[in-house]
């Protein structure tokens, strides 16, 4: 996997780094931590330590005990300059959060820290994430400055809108959540040819809202959070990855193609469209199996205390896409499972859908599964199954694309 840099600078969002360096050393890249003096006000430098398993270092006088190394690797025999050989070793370079006074330091070059030389130093691709208050965001001096460092060619990566730090304050300035961060410096990786590089893989997610009126619809708890999971480990894989999106408000890496639907319907043509030229289906969309007969304009309230609705049963999208699937093509469909013979009604629904392979969940578990970050599923094939324990659904994720991998006879990784 790749190297990461991540230089902190002083801010409250100094403890979104933390949980960034976690995720990205779950999946599998080595991070080093370069922090500004300032920066250590907020987050300790062995709390960094801790999740990535290397040292953090705060001044170029520093020595760095890995000799410019990375986590998992053999450090170099030699003691290189050391914010030359971090800059020189790492594939990306994120600073997240920014700060004014960095941001404002990195526009004019000046290199008085750890972070400010290296940041000067590092050919790789370099990214900020601004963080601050929403006055001096919007301020023109900082304003003018990101526009110095985009026409450098550093990628700017804009906060989000919301509450602030300050009490009572809310604008833009806050810093987009870890998971996106990660996204986004995953996407500005240079590609590494594999196994996946270049492997066409369609994805659905969220859940379907089928309209009883004009206003009123039937819906269901899925967040799409499992789907868009699978999209962006396929993707940081090297596929080529669409993603049919049924009412998903979770964040989506920019480098996953998305078609936005609303309905069972919309959701079967977008991804009947886009089937012929897939080599992998991922149904995790939460798809209504029946549909209301729509009325014209907004239903009335009678009065009466109950209101009837007449229920249509849709069409079965990923069995009527197995009818029409290529040899080569591999279909993996979800079912959400209550009960003692939960695994047995996965199995025929593998089957009867001419799946090969279905990925069951456990609903009578409210902690997980549907609006959760995390799930404990079951990987059912036709020659055996396979539990995942509860784990995050980026794990999930992985586990799911490890057994498209053996059943398409490559190692993913």
């Amino acid at each position: 996997m790749a190297r990461i840099l991540l230089g902190v600078t002083g801010g409250i969002a100094a403890y979104r780094a933390l949980e960034l360096a976690r995720l990205a050393s779950k999946a599998g890249h080595g991070v080093r931590v370069v922090m500004t003096p300032a920066a250590q006000r907020f987050v300790g430098a062995a709390s960094f330590e801790g999740i990535v398993g290397g040292p953090v270092l705060v001044s170029e006088w520093d020595r760095d005990p890995m000799r410019g190394g990375w986590p998992g690797e053999d450090a170099p025999t030699h003691d290189p300059i050391g914010h030359l050989a971090l800059a020189e070793g790492c594939d990306a370079f994120l600073i997240a959060p920014a700060s004014a006074n960095t941001i404002a330091k990195l526009a004019a070059g000046v290199a008085d820290s750890m972070l400010t030389t290296s940041f000067l130093a590092c050919d790789a691709p370099r990214l900020v994430a601004p963080a601050m208050n929403d006055r001096m965001y919007r301020d023109g001096a900082t304003q003018r400055n990101l526009d110095l460092l985009s026409e450098r060619g550093v990628e700017l990566i804009e906060p989000d809108e919301g509450p602030l730090a300050s009490r009572g304050e809310h604008g833009t300035g806050r810093l987009p959540q870890p998971g996106v961060l990660l996204s986004r410096i995953e996407a500005a990786l240079p590609v590494i040819p594999g196994p996946w590089d270049g492997l066409r893989v369609l994805v659905t997610a969220g859940g379907t809202r089928e309209a009883i009126d004009s206003v009123r619809f039937i819906g269901n708890r899925s967040s799409g959070r499992m789907g868009v999971a699978l999209a962006e480990a396929a993707a940081r894989r090297g596929a080529d990855v669409t993603l049919v999106a049924a009412n998903v408000s979770v964040p989506i890496s920019p480098r996953i193609e998305v078609a936005e639907v609303e309905s069972a319907a919309e959701l079967h043509d977008a991804t009947r469209a886009a089937f012929a030229g897939t080599d992998v289906l991922l149904m995790a969309a939460a798809v209504a199996d029946f549909r209301p007969e729509r009325a014209d304009g907004k239903l009335a309230r009678e009065g009466s205390g109950e209101m009837d609705l007449h229920l249509i049963e849709t069409e079965d999208v990923v069995a009527a896409l197995a009818k029409e699937r290529r040899p080569e093509q591999t279909l993996i469909g979800f079912a959400a499972e209550h009960g003692a013979e939960a695994i047995s009604r996965a199995r025929s629904k593998l089957e009867r859908k001419g799946l090969d392979a279905i990925v069951f969940n456990d609903i009578s578990r409210p902690e997980i599964g549907f609006d959760s970050e995390r799930n404990e599923v079951t990987i059912v094939t036709r020659d055996g199954e396979r539990h995942v324990p509860e784990v995050s659904k980026a794990d999930v994720a992985e586990a799911i694309l490890d057994e498209v991998a053996a059943l398409r006879s490559f190692v993913g990784t």
